[in-house]
């Protein structure tokens, strides 16, 4: 008996908790309500009780992105142990890339031949030649492979897809589903580009550091807009039994990719960020609520190297970075 009043009340405290960072960050209570599948009234009372406690606290100053992190969607603690180990493995030779794009060819699949609205996120690693003129090409190669793995993991943590890999960059997306508010994505895109750097800087680089391997550091750019298209490209051909090429069974999938300004823009602007900075579009930045727009300023950059216009204004397109704690 005991032990079910102590089990409801852990489950009552994270609820709780779950809610105070959901509502922290800026999310309605009827969207609350949907994700953790209990009703708007009860959230509203929870909320009334947080209101209540805050009034006893001195507020934080919001010139820090932690307005949007979110431990209720991603344990970030977790997160980190998880990338220390699978990075020791990594460096023994012990890890396998075992990330599966079959989700993402489903969601391109649905959307293939329109128009969508994405919202687009691209993470490069900085600097990466000194990783490259430092180790070996099979280490080298591991490093960069538990790298993608663990940064692929928080893209599907956040609800995002893993659009290709290019290198030592990855591409991601996440859809724009709920009436064309792109809000949420906007949000979920912005915690995922917090946590992989969290993660990279927490999690991989003290492993790297123990082996005197340099620091990995990255950079992320985050747009959203409808001006994307997914595009076939050819077919990925795959023979079953192909022992004997003549009877082998020959299965063929469809190769999409996605075209469009926003991805132009996102990977553009990522040269813009600092390394461990993220760079948000002016449509991303437009998206935040009030509060959460506090955690950002302009970037003030010469045509000469930033020249995207908005489609919208004619202007020069702005982008804004993070505002440091």
């Amino acid at each position: 008996m005991g032990e079910e009043t102590d089990d409801n009340s852990t489950t009552e405290a994270y609820q709780f908790q779950t809610i105070s960072n959901l509502y922290n960050s800026g999310i309605p209570s009827e969207v609350i309500s949907f994700q953790l599948d209990i009703t708007e009234e009860e959230v509203e009372k929870t909320i009334e009780k947080i209101k209540k406690e805050q009034e006893t606290i001195t507020p934080k100053a919001a010139s820090s992105l932690d307005l949007f992190y979110l431990d209720a969607v991603v344990n970030i603690d977790m997160a980190i142990k998880q990338a220390q180990n699978n990075m020791w493995k990594a460096l023994k030779s012990e890890l396998t890339f075992d990330i599966s794009m079959e989700e993402t060819h489903g969601i391109l699949e649905m959307y293939a031949g329109s128009k969508v609205t994405l919202v687009i996120l691209h993470i490069d690693l900085v600097d990466s030649t000194k990783l490259s003129m430092t180790l070996p090409i099979d280490r080298l190669t591991k490093i960069i492979q538990a790298f993608s793995r663990e940064m692929s993991l928080i893209i599907e943590a956040y609800g995002g897809y893993v659009l290709k890999y290019m290198g030592d960059a990855i591409l991601a997306f996440f859809p724009v589903n709920i009436v064309n508010d792109p809000y949420l994505p906007c949000i979920n895109a912005i915690n995922c580009a917090r946590s992989m750097i969290k993660v990279v800087q927490h999690g991989i680089n003290p492993i790297l550091e123990q082996y005197g391997y340099p620091e990995m550091g990255v950079r992320i750019g985050i747009d959203v807009g409808d001006q994307n298209a997914i595009l076939q490209y050819g077919w990925d051909i795959n023979r079953l039994n192909d022992n004997d090429k003549q009877t082998a069974q020959i299965v063929k999938n469809p190769h999409y990719d996605i075209i469009g300004y926003t991805v132009n823009v996102a990977v553009k602007m990522t040269g813009l960020a600092k390394p461990n900075q993220v760079v948000i579009g002016q449509l991303v930045y437009e998206a935040l609520d009030e509060k959460q727009k506090l955690a950002f300023q302009i970037l003030n950059v010469g045509t000469d190297v930033w020249s995207y216009v908005s489609s919208r204004t004619g202007s020069i397109y702005s982008v804004y970075t993070g505002v440091s704690s």
